[in-house]
């Protein structure tokens, strides 16, 4: 009889196991591991998904997180490569049918040492905070990925990786919150799904974590990375592990509009005639359609760029024109997938990179430079209307832009097309290989100008990447003056960026008739032939030293004839404490022949002729874990028959977590037996931060080759994600006319609200 109803009792157990649905989080028992570690180090984790919304307050208090066993157990890459991290930290990772959750508890031995400092969105100091991040390879290629990363005061940075290259110009809607526990803090993650592109019906993405803690000057993966990478390792998504289990959603509606609507108030005293506040309202739109996962549109109609903060300025002493970076956001997404031949591509490696050495993509022709279009002269071209295409399958990327701009001028600025192709293919295992192809019409002389090229990145070996283009421009005009004939621009490109060792060939050739009107030249009609090696051990015995640079480079410029233009002979010597101090001293042995006449400031002509010329340089560089931190340079040598001293501090004063103030001074002074002069630059970025989502800065100037005093200040708000309120004020002042405050010849007054949509 007993055993009847024992029996019977097990019966009744095993159909409840069988037809009964899954039990409640709180009646779950303990899971198995959620994260498994093959021999390499490379960590396969699990995601398991939860039956509601998790509340995102940063206090991991949750049914999910006391009953999912936690994964952690992160590998050193910075300083003992390979070794356990020495604090501990517990991940988890769950979804819903909306959002991805990623949540971390941060232990900390000695929570008084915790470094934060900065909350501002994007801000590139939150890296030099105690921060932890996390990397999601969506399309599981080995190539591209999303990155999130956040610090104890719940400070938003995101970015973009495009074949490995990291960018910070995506900005994704997500959402973080951070707390303190007793013994460290936590953070919590919000992700929608429908904010990153994956592929579709895939249950298996790549991911991988990152742990700063800066006291230590420790930076730990849960799958290793090496230490070459420094720190963009986060970004080698082929050393991201497989993260299983994932269900994103296989139908989503992705459209999101977003209008904007402005006031705005203006004073011109140069103009003819003067103008005083003179009002204005306007309105515009922006769309964005997510066709499917991997193919995204986007649209802009009268397209607004009033929140862009100005241009920082820089003091130039050479006879070649400045890249200011490309700051409007609607240009930025999806811009990498526009970089052709690497321009503007960040190469890194070897840890830190140094402030001494040349860097070569600076003379790289842009062939498509976004600043080209809504901007001629200086001034600013009103944008009609424009679209956007990206997408990306079968191991192809392709993107395509087409913007039209108002009328200004008929001389001028007449109304202008300006079109871009753009197409990539992945092949191997991290190279890939290229196109570009654009249009402007009419061009800067009033013939439809082309540009066409196609490009490579081969990468054999982790540590070595071979790069090369070949583009070439054709117009009316040039084909008329036989220009034609040398419109082509070529490079090929060896480097080999391990942490112990590296060097670079590079060869590039402009010739005289290359012309990419919605590119940029630096230089024109050159062949450039250069050459770098660097040893960079990493001693045992020196106290306090964590690492030390030796390095050389030979830069030639000659004429596409074969006449010597530029030489450059540089050796340097860098030293990286165990602080994050940095210290480096530099010679360089410089020749230019100046085919034509050089001013160097207003009033000083230095004629054409062969000059030769040594120059020493020092710098320091405080870490960027002290209040007080930033870049003393002083340079002393030879300027064109005559001297240059020059001194420059470009730092960062930190006032508490919320308020810093981002002073630049660099004093130039120069004396030639054609005479003497200077080029100073004096300015300030003050920020006050209320909430990651609420700033208010403003960036000073004041530069005496122009005797130009300038002021942005800027108060923005995002309100709800996506949308948001920016208030504007910027002025010019002539401080070569005396009195105080200094005369005014402009000034602007704007407000400008959007209001992003979804469905």
């Amino acid at each position: 009889m007993v055993h009847g109803v024992r029996m019977a009792r097990l019966g009744l157990i095993l159909s409840a196991l069988i037809f009964c649905p899954p039990l409640a989080w709180a009646q779950v028992p303990e899971l198995p591991e959620v994260m498994v570690r093959d021999a390499s180090g490379l960590a396969t984790v699990r995601t398991l998904r939860v039956p509601s919304p998790i509340i995102v307050d940063g206090v991991l208090e949750e049914a999910p997180y006391r009953d999912v066993k936690a994964f952690g157990e992160f590998i050193q890459q910075e300083p003992f490569e390979g070794q356990p991290s020495t604090e501990k930290t517990e991940v988890w990772v769950f979804f819903d049918d909306a959002n991805i959750y990623v949540a971390a508890r941060l232990w900390e031995t000695d929570p008084s040492r915790r470094v934060t400092s900065d909350m501002r969105r994007d801000a590139q100091n939150l890296y030099n905070n105690d921060h932890f991040a996390v990397l999601f390879d969506t399309f599981k290629d080995g190539r591209n990925a999303f990155g999130f990363s956040s610090n104890a005061q719940g400070g938003m940075f995101d970015w973009q990786v495009t074949n490995e290259q990291p960018s910070n110009n995506w900005n994704g809607l997500w959402n973080v919150r951070a707390a303190d526990f007793d013994g460290g803090w936590s953070v919590e993650f919000q992700i929608p799904f429908r904010s990153m592109r994956f592929k579709e019906g895939a249950t298996e993405w790549g991911v991988n974590f990152r742990r700063m803690v800066r006291w230590r000057n420790e930076v730990s993966y849960l799958s290793p990375v090496p230490l070459a990478w420094g720190r963009r390792g986060l970004s080698k998504v082929s050393s991201a592990g497989p993260l299983v289990g994932i269900q994103p959603p296989t139908r989503m509606r992705n459209l999101d509009i977003k209008p904007y609507a402005l006031g705005s108030t203006t004073t011109n005293n140069r103009a003819t005639p003067p103008i005083s506040n003179d009002g204005d309202a306007n309105f515009g739109v922006d769309a964005k359609w997510g066709i499917t996962q991997s193919v995204v549109a986007d649209f802009t109609y009268n397209t607004d760029f009033a929140q862009v903060e100005d241009d920082e300025a820089q003091v130039n002493l050479t006879r070649f024109s400045v890249l200011f970076p490309e700051k409007r956001d609607f240009f930025l997404e999806g811009q990498d997938v526009f970089n052709f031949a690497g321009a503007g591509s960040n190469q890194g490696g070897g840890g830190i990179p140094s402030a001494t050495q040349s860097n070569p993509t600076n003379n790289t022709p842009v062939v498509f430079f976004s600043r080209r279009i809504g901007l001629q002269g200086g001034q600013v071209v009103p944008i009609l209307a424009g679209a956007r295409m990206l997408g990306r399958g079968n191991g192809f990327q392709v993107g395509a832009v087409h913007m039209h701009t108002e009328e200004v001028d008929a001389e001028l600025a007449p109304g202008t097309d300006f079109s871009v192709f753009r197409v990539n293919k992945d092949i191997l295992r991290r190279s890939r290989i290229g196109a570009i192809a654009t249009r402007r019409g009419p061009g800067v002389m009033g013939d439809d100008n082309y540009a066409y090229g196609v490009d490579a990145a081969i990468n054999p070996h982790a540590n070595l990447s071979i790069n090369s283009y070949w583009a070439g421009t054709r117009d009316a005009n040039s084909a008329a003056a036989g220009a034609n004939d040398d419109a082509q621009s070529y490079r090929g490109q060896v480097n080999w960026n391990a942490d112990r060792s590296g060097f670079q060939v590079d060869h590039l050739y402009v010739g005289r008739g290359f012309n990419p009107e919605v590119g940029f030249l630096r230089r024109t009609a050159f062949r450039r032939t250069y050459g770098s090696a660097r040893y960079s051990p990493r001693p045992r015995n020196w106290r306090g030293v964590r690492k030390v640079f030796y390095e050389g480079s030979y830069d030639y410029f000659e004429s596409p004839t074969g006449r010597p233009e530029t030489r450059e002979i540089q050796g340097a010597v860098r030293m990286e404490m165990t602080s994050s101090d940095q210290w480096a001293f530099e010679y360089t042995h410089q020749f230019e022949a100046l085919v034509a006449p050089f001013q160097v400031t207003p009033g000083v002509l230095v004629p054409a002729g062969a000059y030769e010329f040594r120059q020493v340089r020092g710098m320091f560089t405080f870490s960027p874990q002290r209040p007080l931190s930033g870049t003393l340079t002083m340079t002393r040598g030879g300027f064109y028959d005559g001297t240059l001293n020059e001194v420059t501090w470009r730092g960062r004063v930190e006032m508490g977590s919320q308020f810093l103030v981002e002073p630049t001074v660099s004093l130039n002074y120069f004396d030639t037996p054609w005479g003497a002069g200077d080029s100073h630059l004096i300015s300030a970025r003050i920020t006050y931060t209320l909430t990651p989502r609420m700033f208010v800065s403003a960036l000073l100037q004041y530069t005496s080759a122009t005797e130009q005093a300038t002021t942005n200040a800027r108060f923005r708000w995002e309100y709800e994600p996506g949308s948001e309120l920016f208030v504007v004020y910027s002025d010019g002042r002539n401080t070569a006319l005396r009195g105080f405050p200094p005369p005014l010849d402009n000034r602007s007054l704007v407000v400008k609200l959007t209001r992003l949509f979804r469905w």
